[in-house]
């Protein structure tokens, strides 16, 4: 069998070219580390011990299970089960749909997107940010605000229902494009017919990408790559002149210091330099209030384009009549080529110096009014910040998690909202460190997300709320003051909680302390992708598998691997439970006979 890095690294070195058909794919499957290395992926994920509609999860997974599973591909009696759906909570109170595939389908799955990103990955645009390896919301918005500079308009692009209405006959002929195999092509159309079970009901699948799939965002990465390339296109259409007309009064400007320049060279009586230089210095400061180029050059047009998943914002240098026309030809290519629907409600045509809305920032762009001078150590003004992209935090984005966190409370004052910290009733009962815990992460997560925003230093607010809360938390836990509550926990100035490892050793966790400085590197792991084609090595895992010994009884024969969600919700009075706790592994590597005799109580 073909190691398989080789095998993805070698579909990846035609994943450029266009005009290059990928063939005998199928043929992968039947590659056992290709399985290996899928269960690698995805077995850390948490959602891998919800039993899908088989009733099957990771628990029990063997070398023998690859097999019976690659034994039934080749065969091609191969048949997803349908998804299991629940539905979980929404901020707003709603309820999200929610599809949970049996566990082998998963597998799968990760072997069929791991290919599938080899082949496609080089071959998208670089305008596509979403569930892209070393790609986040943070790389969007930088592109954003790298590139959109001097945008006189933003379109603020939503697409309805997009993963709902994936038409199944475009995908499979958009890929057809590419692949030249036939059972590779109907294996993933098995995939997007699966359909999904709720209240034990069959429902029939006739659009859109499978529910709650590992190849979801893959497949529709690929859908939308259409629109890409068709806005790669209409802009290198659209673009036109190469540098806008210069404004005849900025340039009547740098005439006249010109020519005050030329006199002064002239010129030896002191008092006169003096007058010239003064003059001189005055007109700059006037020159700096004004554009040094016609902004309505009707010569001079661009278009800016940038998409994360189904979210794309388009900036627009021209008139707001482009703008109308560009939305117009979008909505009418979704349609016609792509199947799909433009949100006339979400999709907004809004003023470059009006905030636009794109992955919960708020988007514009500086006016000439509101840019900094800065002094050069030449002594001349320069123009530093004016018609720069700027990304905002809303203060409603923080209004809104504090609430969801439910640790605030807003009052009425004279017209006037006013934020006030309450007490966490819910986790009252968690012992100190959990409560410290649980407010870092909520703080570190906001915090990181918007960490790249021009105004990171509103975050100070966010986390006043939120510190306040748990003093607040701890107070009512403990039946005192906040006062009291600070001064017991304080050490060198910080919120400190002790504790003790499994090791007895005496140990601090520090309240939140780090700056809210501005970043201006990007987070690349938003949307927790692993790099599946340069892997250097075999992991434990797979080792532990292969090796043949069962960890529990030391016994030689066909190992099964034991998975559990939570390592804390062992107790540690079993012997199995004694080895996971002291390796601190959610895995064991187990002969068949101690499999059964653990999940009989043993």
């Amino acid at each position: 069998m073909r190691n398989p890095e080789k095998v993805l690294n070698s579909l990846s070195e035609h994943s450029k070219c266009s005009e290059y058909k990928f063939e005998r794919l199928y043929r992968v499957l039947y590659n056992a580390d290709m399985f290996l290395l899928a269960y690698n992926n995805i077995q850390s994920k948490p959602g891998n011990m919800t039993e899908g509609s088989d009733g099957k999860t990771i628990d029990g997974m063997s070398l023998k299970r690859i097999e019976k599973l690659i034994g039934v591909l080749k065969n091609e009696s191969y048949q997803p089960n349908p998804a299991r759906r629940i539905y979980i909570p929404k901020k707003n109170g709603k309820l999200r749909p929610l599809g949970i595939p049996s566990f082998d389908d998963k597998l799968v799955q990760e072997v069929i997107r791991m290919m599938l990103e080899a082949i496609y990955e080089d071959y998208l645009e670089n305008t596509s940010h979403g569930f892209r390896p070393k790609r986040s919301c943070h790389t969007a918005l930088i592109q954003v605000q790298k590139n959109f500079t001097a945008t006189k308009w933003f379109i603020e692009g939503d697409i309805e229902g997009f993963f709902d209405n994936i038409n199944h006959d475009v995908l499979i002929e958009i890929l057809n494009g590419r692949i030249a195999d036939e059972r590779f092509i109907r294996l993933i159309r098995k995939f997007l017919k699966a359909g999904y079970i709720e209240d034990w009901v069959f429902h029939k699948t006739y659009s859109g990408t499978p529910q709650g799939g590992i190849i979801s965002p893959i497949l529709a990465n690929i859908y939308l790559d259409k629109l890409d390339k068709y806005m790669k296109e209409y802009a290198r259409k659209f673009d036109k002149g190469i540098t806008r007309r210069k404004n005849l009064e900025y340039k009547s400007y740098t005439g006249k210091i010109w020519w005050l320049g030329t006199k002064l060279k002239k010129t030896e009586n002191e008092e006169t330099r003096k007058e010239l230089i003064k003059a001189i210095k005055n007109i700059q400061k006037e020159r700096l209030h004004l554009p040094s180029v016609d902004e309505m050059d009707e010569n001079y047009k661009r278009i800016k384009y940038v998409r994360y998943a189904d979210d794309f914002i388009i900036g627009v240098i021209g008139s707001k009549a482009d703008s109308e026309i560009i939305k117009e030809d979008i909505k009418n290519f979704l349609y016609d080529k792509l199947k799909l629907s433009l949100s006339e409600e979400k999709t907004l045509i809004t003023h470059g110096n009006k905030h636009a809305k794109f992955l919960g920032y708020e988007i514009y762009v500086r006016k000439y009014s509101e840019m900094t001078k800065r002094s050069k150590k030449s002594g001349k003004l320069s123009k530093v910040y004016g018609k720069k992209v700027v990304l905002e935090m809303p203060m409603e984005a923080v209004k809104k998690k504090l609430l969801h966190y439910e640790v605030m409370r807003i009052h009425q004052f004279e017209n006037k909202e006013k934020w006030k910290p309450i007490r966490r009733v819910k986790v009252l009962h968690n012992d100190d460190l959990e409560i410290l815990d649980a407010y870092n992460a909520e703080i570190r997560g906001f915090a990181n997300y918007y960490s790249i925003a021009n105004n990171s230093s509103y975050l100070n607010s966010f986390k006043y709320i939120m510190q306040y809360s748990m003093y607040k938390t701890f107070a009512n836990k403990y039946r005192t003051s906040v006062r009291k509550i600070i001064a017991k926990y304080r050490c060198n100035k910080d919120f400190v909680v002790f504790y003790e490892n499994k090791k007895g050793e005496k140990k601090m966790r520090v309240f939140f302390n780090a700056s809210f400085k501005r970043k201006t590197t990007m987070v690349l792991n938003c949307d927790n992708l692993a790099n599946t084609i340069c892997i250097s090595s075999r992991t434990s895992l797979i080792e532990r598998l292969r090796a043949g010994k069962c960890e529990l009884c030391g016994s030689a024969g066909d190992m099964e691997i034991h998975h559990v969600k939570k390592l804390k919700d062992l107790k540690g009075k079993k012997p199995w439970e004694i080895q996971m706790i002291g390796r601190r592994r959610k895995t064991l590597a187990v002969c068949i006979p101690c499999h059964k005799k653990i999940h009989h109580g043993g």
